[in-house]
């Protein structure tokens, strides 16, 4: 009950806070064959990279600093880890100003990174965790093919 409560506390702030009212979202496969970020509806913009505002990418740069000093350290913390992400994308959320379809297409990579965070923060199984990590770090290598300042 706890991770669905906390997700939909997460992303009720996401809507609320960012100024485009259309969402674009997609569900993740749990195939094991299947990276999370090949079952993404992420575009490019003309095949050019979108460009997002600078809180957006230093947040992501951020989540993606603390997972590879996590897995350096080989700690199983996950629920720490998972506190460290979950300020970076509040961080993301609260200074969001993008509009239009850049702004659609974060929240393709953005909203599967909140759930994999979710299970981060409140699951206790390592296994779950494990794949959560992997798929984070799928979803901001998707970003940073997608997304630049």
């Amino acid at each position: 009950m706890k991770p669905i409560v906390f997700a939909l506390s997460v992303l009720s702030v996401l809507f609320l806070t960012c100024k485009n009212e259309s969402r674009a979202t997609n569900s993740a496969s749990e195939d094991q064959k299947t990276s999370i970020s090949d079952t993404l509806q992420l575009t490019l913009n003309n095949d050019e990279k979108w460009l997002v505002n600078a809180e957006t990418h230093e947040g992501v740069k951020n989540m993606n600093a603390h997972i590879k000093q996590f897995n350096s350290r080989r700690s199983e913390n996950y629920q720490e880890l998972g506190l460290k992400l979950s300020k970076q994308t509040s961080y993301i959320i609260k200074n969001c100003t993008m509009t239009g379809n850049p702004h659609d297409q974060l929240h393709v990579v953005l909203v599967p990174m909140l759930d994999e965070i979710s299970v981060l923060r409140e699951s206790n199984n390592l296994i779950s965790c494990k794949k959560a990590v992997t798929n984070l770090e799928d979803l901001i290598q998707a970003y940073f093919k997608h997304f630049n300042l």
